[in-house]
């Protein structure tokens, strides 16, 4: 495996640490829904202390299979747009709020590489999503560079982010 960059792996945690404290503040929990990251998200809350309060759990669906059966997204969604699209991000984390208690979910689904899955997508992108038990939802596409994992924590830091920004935004 690669040598990760520290810097990055810093950042994770000072976020991952954010945001258990921003969803204990509020008492909220939270349910993951991951692709690309493959359960990452999820270790990177665990290793705060604390965590335990506010993680609900995640759902690993590195497949469309496991996407359409653990989350009960439609089978057309990924079909027609793609399993790295808007559509399916956002299906994934309102799969997860659906098949949870949590009071906020997120979803991550793209190509960490390193080789494409032979869509027109290019390695390094990712869509991430998330939803509040109130029906707001926001999706964003990133692309990020490096090797696989460092692709993965990128990607794992941006949905921390978007959550971050979703339940602070005034």
């Amino acid at each position: 495996m690669e040598e990760l960059n520290k810097e990055l792996l810093v950042r994770a945690e000072k976020t991952a640490t954010t945001l258990i404290n921003i969803l204990k503040e509020r008492s909220i929990t939270l349910a993951l829904a991951e692709s690309c990251t493959a359960g990452m998200v999820s270790a990177l809350l665990a290793g705060i202390p604390g965590a335990s309060a506010v993680l609900w759990g995640s759902f690993v669906t590195y497949t469309k299979e496991a996407k359409v059966s653990m989350l009960g997204i439609e089978e057309k969604v990924p079909e027609t747009f793609g399993v790295v699209s808007e559509q399916t991000a956002r299906a994934m984390a309102e799969g997860a709020l659906r098949k949870s208690s949590a009071g906020i979910s997120a979803a991550v689904t793209g190509l960490a590489g390193p080789s494409g899955d032979g869509s027109n997508v290019p390695v390094g992108t990712v869509w991430t999503a998330a939803v509040l038990r109130n029906g707001e939802i926001t999706a964003k596409k990133h692309y990020f560079t490096g090797e696989r994992n460092e692709v993965r924590i990128s990607a794992g830091i941006a949905v921390l982010e978007m959550i971050i920004n979703l339940l602070t935004k005034t």
